[in-house]
């Protein structure tokens, strides 16, 4: 399995959270939403100018900024 930034992730692919690599306020915000290493997500989807995804996380769906997506590395899934 390749670890990838969120942000390259295709929809509907799935992955696990590998590691957050975000400190300080943006660090806390991104593992207060539920982003933390070992929790299973899917990409739901994408805004028309690519800004920001839609993820599945748990049972809700969570949007983010490409910004905020660039920091997280997803272990993704790569069976069809």
């Amino acid at each position: 399995m390749d670890v990838i930034p969120m942000r390259r992730m295709s929809s509907r692919q799935r992955g696990v959270i590998a590691k957050v690599k975000a400190n300080g306020e943006l660090g806390r915000r991104i593992r207060d939403m539920g982003l933390v290493p070992g929790t299973p997500v899917e990409i739901q989807g994408r805004a028309p100018l690519k800004d920001p995804v839609a993820i599945r996380v748990r049972d809700f769906i969570l949007t983010l900024r490409n910004n905020e997506a660039d920091h997280i590395l997803v272990q993704v899934d790569e069976s069809p």
